[in-house]
């Protein structure tokens, strides 16, 4: 007699071990198949979203790289299924494909201390590049000359060489500037800086030639040139001193007069002469001042007493 199927008195058939074995493989077969296409999955959607200028270049099939994009994704997609290394010259499609994924390069006039990120890409560099020489200024780097600029790790010589036209890095107006812009200046410092600062206005407010820096103690020519092609003297911030007007207090304060005996004297030979000899040259050849001084003080811009520069 049968019961259910099952002969009186016998057993279920046992599942064989192989078969329950064999069953769980396929299983996490699966699940691992699964997996390993969506990985595959979500790098391609990273390739595709991400390009500015790979390292690797890939070329990977178009029905993925269709399914990614179908699900939001932007990107590209080629026929070919190859994987491309960086300077894989052996292969004839790698700059075909890294110049179809590199952005369109732009030229215009930028300064390197103060150019955005944004505009830095513009300029032809990654995202990643462009970041690392912001990320250098905000430490306090600066680039003074255009050299300095090339100097960066993330510069090629390449790049270097078509920016190199277009790079103003404006110079450092010795009447303009503050202690900070002094400060940045090579060889400069706090305390250099702090002088810069003080002799212009010993000066009556102004430089009137760049070489006025090596009147300051200890300002040598070797700090000179270290940083004379990066200042200059903008003749419309140029304050005419007032020689001529002043009065003998306010006189012995100029580094060029400085002696309460110069000062009164200037005072006397403006008293005693008219307007139109009062020069510098005739101040020297009168005894008032120096041959040193006069040689100094005809370089520098002074007003007459109508308001006029005198030559």
């Amino acid at each position: 007699m049968e019961k259910n199927g099952i002969p009186e008195g016998g057993h279920r058939k046992k599942l064989s071990a192989s078969f329950v074995t064999g069953s769980i493989a396929l299983v996490f077969l699966v699940i691992g198949y699964q997996t390993a296409v969506l990985v595959h999955r979500a790098a391609v959607a990273k390739i595709l979203a991400d390009r500015d200028c790979p390292d690797t270049v890939y070329v990977i099939d178009r029905s993925q790289a269709e399914s990614v994009l179908s699900a939001g994704m932007t990107g590209r997609t080629e026929d070919s299924v190859v994987m491309l290394r960086k300077n894989a010259g052996h292969h004839p499609a790698v700059q075909q494909v890294r110049d179809s994924y590199r952005p369109a390069v732009e030229n215009f006039a930028f300064n390197p201390n103060t150019v955005s990120v944004d505009d830095l890409v513009r300029l032809g560099f990654s995202r990643r590049q462009a970041e690392a020489i912001d990320n250098y200024r905000k430490k306090g780097g600066r680039f003074r000359r255009k050299s300095d600029f090339a100097e960066s790790y993330v510069v090629a010589d390449s790049v270097y060489r078509r920016l190199e036209p277009y790079i103003e890095i404006p110079l450092v107006d010795l009447n303009l500037a503050d202690s900070a812009a002094f400060d940045a200046l090579p060889g400069i410092g706090g305390y250099f800086a702090a002088k810069m600062t003080e002799y212009r206005r010993a000066l009556g407010g102004s430089y009137s030639y760049r070489e006025q820096l090596m009147d300051i103690w200890n300002f040598d020519r070797e700090k000179y040139d270290g940083l004379s092609d990066l200042i200059t003297i903008d003749s419309a911030y140029v304050r005419p001193y007032p020689l001529w007007t002043l009065p003998e207090d306010s006189l012995r304060m100029h580094p060029y007069i400085k002696y309460r005996s110069a000062a009164h004297g200037i005072v006397l030979f403006r008293e005693n002469n008219p307007q139109s000899t009062w020069t510098v040259d005739a101040l020297e050849k009168a005894g008032v001042i120096s041959p040193e001084m006069a040689e100094k003080l005809s370089r520098c811009s002074i007003a007459r007493p109508c308001g006029s520069v005198l030559e």
